[in-house]
């Protein structure tokens, strides 16, 4: 990769063509330009972020804070069932009741 005077980024095309071979892919001339064109605009913005003034923000891992999201366990001594039957159209044995599907 080449630098110009005017701080863009250049990509060779022998940068752009191992590129290619190692992601496995196989561009046309076009898709190679407009490639090569999107990675030194990435570059470039890179030297951006770089750029910028960073010593009074703290580090971070992720953008949000983490924290558990989950409720506490709490052990009930019931499964539910009733309140899954109290829709059911027919039930019967605490068991949903359903047409028979199989044939013996």
């Amino acid at each position: 990769m080449e630098t110009k005077k005017t701080g863009k980024h250049v990509i060779s095309d022998e940068t752009m063509e191992y590129v290619g071979i190692l992601a496995k892919l196989e561009l046309s001339e076009e898709e190679k330009q407009a490639a090569k064109k999107d990675m030194e605009t990435m570059l470039d913005y890179i030297d951006t972020l770089n750029g910028l003034d960073t010593s009074g923000i703290e580090p971070m891992s992720h953008v949000f804070a983490l924290g558990n999201v989950f409720r506490e366990d709490v052990v009930e001594h019931r499964d539910g069932g009733e309140d899954t039957l109290a829709n059911a159209p027919e039930s019967r044995n605490r068991a949903f009741v359903v047409p028979k599907t199989v044939e013996q």
